[in-house]
């Protein structure tokens, strides 16, 4: 299950940073976006978890 959660995170991560590199973003603003991704991700993810 904690595998699942990881997974899900880095998806919404991942994700931020493809859009920003399809976007044409310079590589601070991927790595930026990937990183906020990650929170955004992980925040979800416990709001999820929450409701469950």
């Amino acid at each position: 299950m904690n595998r699942l959660k990881a997974a899900v995170v880095a998806l919404v991560g991942a994700s931020a940073g493809l859009v920003t590199l399809s976007g044409g973003g310079s590589p601070a603003q991927i790595a930026a976006a990937v990183v906020a991704g990650l929170a955004v991700g992980a925040v979800l993810l416990a709001y999820l978890v929450r409701i469950a």
